[in-house]
């Protein structure tokens, strides 16, 4: 007798934001996936914004690469074998090398990959390719924060507590982020806040959808988030706000870190920010009212050139206030991209090894070293970050590999990084679908995605969670980490590249054990059993006098700091301007964000009908007042111009945001390309560039763009298109 009973569900993660929202996913009629709520996953508790919801629509879609492609004589990209594909990425790699030097062979990975392909690409460039130039796009996400956090803490992991202390806390200021859009599950913890009688003090140049839940929304002028942080603390002190028991007893620096605050008197601080002085007064009484409180920042206060002292004084507001390393308190760091904490503990960072050890401490490269098999002395050193890797394209760097990531749309002077990248000898890109930046690529390789593969990722939490397979790849669709392994093979590197997941995790955990990200006291069985652990998480023999499995750590920080004398530190930090402040020809600052519809670059979301549906297109959302100036009414074509290049989108007229603001979202290319217009100065500590902030000029748009205008990302996605269209017609090639 035929079982007709119906498949069983997979409990699973959403392939997007850090939230790492559960999901079950059951195989559906004609090869179609549906998605049934998770209730038993405590972070979102079964709700799903729309990305999640429509996720398995990228699984089926037409979009979908099902074949290598190579560039043809004729210039354009033709379906070819798996064989014929890592052969020719394989002798380009390695006539590049012996050519120009290792270092002339270049590595960009994505913030979305799991644990095992993170550390697997990062071993994968400097043991087979012997090459320092390795970075990653988590690098424009919270790298400031990291550093800050280091710096302070001696240790960073994003939230160093759970989500659920936030409901629990008595106030929370929310520093340039909008979860109501970037991950509305999260919203639910901060209305949670409210009704359990906290407050919530969201700090953003416009009034977001979050900022409409707040009880005081501060609305700075873009790129004085510094300033405002120092007058608040400033503030504290002339108060008498400060707790001067925990300053004494767990802090160091302070007396530098205040005499640096006190320059920044109130009336100063308002000149600067815009922000009125009874707003901040307002707002150091409700974070200093209650017995705990917490601050997070997000992207915001983070990508600007001064972004790590930025986040510092964050931090020195919470440690003045003794609101670090206590229960229902702290800072914490609200994590973008799917597996952006993950994704730097593991070595696909360009000064970092797996368990976030230092690249030049050699200590750590011994230990990892041994780990893989290899001489420490042959691993090489800190590499350049990812906007300067980027930017030495075609010049110091001749060859690169792209794994997860699409900087044609999101990098900064975005027209710049596609032109290097058109400038290389040689560019292989793998991804699920063809990307602008797939478009332009020698080779092109068709990997499996989110549902289709088993693996590990770690939440903003640093919550390690398992992702499972739910369904079968296309056929000519092969893993990342089965890339790595034959591209290994290849380059005369026969061991040492699983294409297993499970057994390259085990190989993470030896290599991460005794480190800052310490994950040797997980496995597969446990992620499993328990629904996630947090690191760090040692062996049970790396536990002195443990008895059984280390619990994991959801709370770091309450009995000591991870500094060697167990204090953390305040940062002697003051306000400096912008790295591009407004004049005569650029009067108008720009900022830049998501919106709840679309994806980090959108070449995923922008593939699915029902986001696009909901935003379509790119837009410039600006005051009523700089409307009327430029004669611009709602969904008018503008022109948003910087000193790096032009932008045109319809107008959005909104109160909602300063006169001396625009905003623009980032997710798609072409004419509306916001990162066109961004400014790549770069923090000195975290290498962040300036997304945040730059000088533009606001012009009325030709209602119809001429033909000359559409920029090369734009025929580039025409192209992707085409050769789509022309994989899938010809997937039986993948023979």
């Amino acid at each position: 007798m035929q079982n007709t009973a119906a498949p069983a569900p997979t409990p699973t993660h959403c392939p997007y934001c850090a939230l790492q929202c559960g999901m079950n996913l059951t195989p559906a009629a004609g090869g179609t996936v549906e998605v049934s709520e998770r209730a038993d996953f405590p972070v979102n508790r079964g709700a799903l914004c729309g990305k999640g919801r429509t996720a398995p629509a990228v699984l089926a879609s037409s979009a979908r690469l099902t074949s290598p492609l190579v560039r043809g004589r004729d210039g354009a990209l033709v379906p070819a074998t798996w064989d014929e594909a890592l052969g020719r990425i394989a002798g380009n790699l390695a006539r590049t090398r012996e050519e120009h030097g290792a270092d002339a062979l270049g590595v960009f990975g994505g913030g979305g990959l799991t644990n095992e392909k993170a550390y697997t690409l990062g071993k994968f460039a400097r043991v087979v390719l012997g090459t320092s130039q390795i970075d990653y796009n988590g690098r424009f996400c919270m790298s400031s924060a990291a550093a800050a956090g280091t710096k302070a803490f001696g240790l960073d992991r994003g939230l160093p507590f759970p989500l659920e202390d936030i409901p629990r806390t008595g106030c929370v200021i929310l520093v340039g982020s909008n979860p109501a859009e970037t991950m509305p599950p999260a919203l639910r913890y901060f209305t949670e806040l409210r009704e359990n009688g906290g407050t919530l003090i969201v700090v953003d140049p416009r009034r977001t959808k979050t900022a409409g839940h707040a009880d005081l929304h501060l609305a700075p002028r873009p790129g004085t988030d510094l300033a405002l942080a120092l007058g608040m603390l400033h503030l504290v002190v002339a108060e008498g706000r400060v707790d001067e028991g925990y300053v004494e007893e767990r802090t160091a620096g302070w007396e530098e870190a205040r005499a640096a605050a006190m320059a920044h008197w109130p009336e100063y601080v308002e000149r600067i920010t815009g922000v009125s002085v009874p707003e901040l007064r307002e707002a150091v009484r409700l974070f200093c009212a209650p017995d705990a409180a917490m601050v997070l920042t997000a992207r915001g206060p983070e990508q600007q050139a001064k972004g790590t002292d930025t986040v510092g004084a964050w931090i020195n507001l919470c440690l003045a206030t003794g609101r670090a390393g206590r229960p229902r308190s702290g800072y914490g760091c609200l994590t973008g991209q799917g597996n952006g904490q993950g994704g730097r503990e593991h070595g696909q960072k360009a000064d970092q090894l797996p368990g976030y050890r230092k690249l030049t401490d050699p200590a750590a490269r011994r230990h990892v070293a041994g780990v893989w098999g290899v001489d420490p002395d042959s691993l090489p050193g800190p590499g350049r970050s990812a906007y300067e890797l980027l930017d030495a394209l075609g010049t110091d760097i001749r060859s690169l590999l792209v794994m997860g990531s699409n900087p044609v749309v999101s990098a900064p002077r975005a027209a710049h990084v596609e032109e290097r990248l058109r400038s290389l000898d040689f560019l292989a890109v793998c991804d699920v679908v063809l990307s602008e930046t797939a478009a332009l690529a020698d080779v092109v390789l068709p990997v499996t995605q989110w549902a289709e593969e088993t693996g590990t990722m770690t939440s903003l939490e640093g919550r390690v969670l398992l992702r499972r397979r739910a369904v079968a790849p296309p056929d000519g669709v092969r893993s990342d980490l089965e890339v790595l392994h034959g591209l290994a093979g290849r380059l005369g590197v026969e061991k040492g590249f699983p294409t297993e997941p499970e057994e390259v995790f085990e190989e993470l955990r030896r290599a991460s054990a005794g480190g800052p990200a310490d994950y040797s006291g997980i496995d597969y069985r446990r992620l499993a059993r328990e629904g996630g652990v947090f690191w760090p998480c040692p062996a049970p023999e790396e536990t002195a006098g443990a008895t059984g499995p280390h619990p994991g750590t959801p709370r770091l920080f309450l009995d000591r700091f991870a500094t060697d004398d167990g204090r953390a530190r305040f940062a002697p930090v003051s306000h400096r301007p912008s790295a591009e402040e407004p004049d005569d020809e650029y009067p108008v600052l720009l900022t830049t964000g998501r919106v709840v519809a679309q994806y980090q670059s959108g070449a995923q979301t922008r593939r699915v009908d029902e986001l696009n549906a909901a935003a379509p297109g790119p837009f410039v959302e600006l005051h009523p007042r700089l409307a009327a100036r430029l004669g611009a009414a709602e969904g008018d074509p503008v022109a948003v111009v910087s000193r790096r290049g032009r932008a045109v989108a319809p107008a959005r007229i909104t109160t909602g945001i300063r006169p001396d603001t625009v905003f623009m979202p980032f997710h798609w290319p072409g004419e509306g390309r916001a990162n066109t217009l961004t400014n790549p100065a770069l923090d000195p500590t975290s290498r962040m560039p300036e997304f945040k902030v730059c000088a533009v000029r606001v012009e009325a748009a030709p209602s119809a763009a001429p033909a000359h205008v559409t920029s090369t990302a734009a025929a580039a996605a025409a192209s992707a298109s085409a050769a789509t269209a022309t994989a899938t017609a010809t997937a039986t090639a993948t023979a």
